[in-house]
C-alpha cells in the first residue's frame, strides 16, 4: 500500500536483523492502561480501536511490556490483532515487578525473566517473541546472568532478538560480550537529550535506538509550548514536529509515541510525512535546548 493509505511507511525502514525489518515510526502501548500504568484502560474498546487503527496506518512495530497494567497491554494487543499480520513485530519487556500505580521495582533474577518470557508468549499468543527487552538492569543480579538468561531463551527459539532499556554505553558493551543486542530503549526526546552519547554509539554499531517518552509526555505538544510557533509556520502540530525531529536525528531511531485516542494516533502517525531541512532541524534543536 502507498504512504497515502499507510502514512507511517513514509518514516522509512530499519532492520533489527536481516530477517526483521520494521517501519521506523512505531507505537508504544503504555498509555493503553489505567492511571499510573496500573489497571485497565478507561475505555477498553477505544484501546482496541487504537491498536487496529495503528496497523491500518502502516505501523508494524509495537512496543509493550508485561508490567504495563500489569498484564493489561499484552492481552489487549492479542485481543485487537491476533491472528497477527505477517509483518507485525511485537517488542515486549520483562524485568520490573509492580505493587501499585507508579511503583516499579527491578527484578532480574534469571528464573523470573524466564517465567515472564513464558507468560508474555501466552498473553500475546506468540510462539516466539520478535524482540524481548530487559526492562531494567537489576543492580542486585550480575548483568551477565540477566543477559545470559535471555541468550538461553534466544537459543531455545523463544525469543528472536534481545534488547536493553535504560543503559549507558559501558553497560551496552558489557551486555554485548554476552549476547548480540539488537536495540536499546532510553528516555530521549527533543527536550531531554541526556542519552545522546548512547544514541551516537548505537548508530555507529547499527543498533536500533527506541526513544521512550518521545513527546515528553505531552509537554512538547501542549498549546503555547516551545514548538507552537514553529508548528504553525510548518502547518503541522507540535507533536508532529517533535517526532519528525527524532526521525531526522538518526537513521537508527525508532520512535514509539503512545496514546489512548485514535485522533491523537492519527496526528502522530502523520509526522512520518513531515520532512525537515537541515536548517529546520537545527532551528528545532535550538528552540528546545
Amino acid at each position: 500500500m502507498s504512504t497515502q493509505t499507510q502514512p507511517a511507511k513514509a518514516s522509512g525502514r530499519f532492520s533489527l536483523s536481516e530477517q526483521l525489518p520494521v517501519t521506523r515510526l512505531g507505537f508504544g502501548t503504555m498509555q493503553l492502561t489505567g492511571p499510573g500504568v496500573w489497571g485497565d484502560p478507561k475505555d477498553p474498546d477505544e484501546a482496541v480501536r487504537v491498536l487496529r487503527r495503528a496497523v491500518e496506518l502502516g505501523v508494524d512495530f509495537l512496543d509493550t511490556a508485561d508490567s504495563y497494567g500489569p498484564v493489561v497491554a499484552e492481552p489487549l494487543i492479542k485481543k485487537a490483532l491476533h491472528p497477527y499480520p505477517e509483518d507485525l513485530v511485537i517488542a515486549t519487556k520483562a524485568g520490573f515487578t509492580r505493587s501499585g500505580p507508579g511503583d516499579w521495582e527491578p527484578v532480574g533474577r534469571p528464573e523470573y525473566l524466564r517465567q515472564q518470557a513464558e507468560m508474555s508468549l501466552r498473553h500475546l499468543g506468540l510462539e516466539r517473541i520478535p524482540l524481548f527487552q530487559l526492562h531494567r538492569i537489576d543492580p542486585k543480579v550480575p548483568l551477565e546472568d540477566q543477559v545470559g538468561e535471555l541468550k538461553l531463551l534466544q537459543d531455545e527459539g523463544k525469543i528472536a532478538h534481545i534488547g536493553l532499556s535504560e543503559v549507558d554505553v559501558d553497560r551496552l558493551e558489557a551486555a554485548r560480550a554476552v549476547a548480540e543486542i539488537a536495540s536499546v530503549q532510553n528516555l530521549y526526546n527533543l527536550a531531554n537529550r541526556s542519552a545522546e552519547k548512547l544514541l551516537d554509539h548505537a548508530e555507529g554499531q547499527g543498533i536500533a535506538f527506541i526513544p521512550w517518552f518521545p513527546l515528553a509526555t505531552g509537554e512538547l505538544a501542549k498549546p503555547g509550548g516551545p514548538l507552537t510557533a514553529l508548528a504553525e509556520r510548518h502547518g503541522a502540530s507540535p507533536s508532529q514536529l517533535a517526532l519528525a525531529w527524532l526521525l531526522r536525528r538518526s537513521p537508527v531511531m525508532l520512535p514509539i509515541p503512545g496514546t489512548s485516542s485514535v485522533a491523537h494516533l492519527e496526528d502522530n502517525v502523520a509526522a512520518a510525512g513531515v520532512e525537515l531541512t537541515d536548517e529546520e532541524f537545527a532551528e528545532l534543536s535550538d528552540a528546545v535546548a
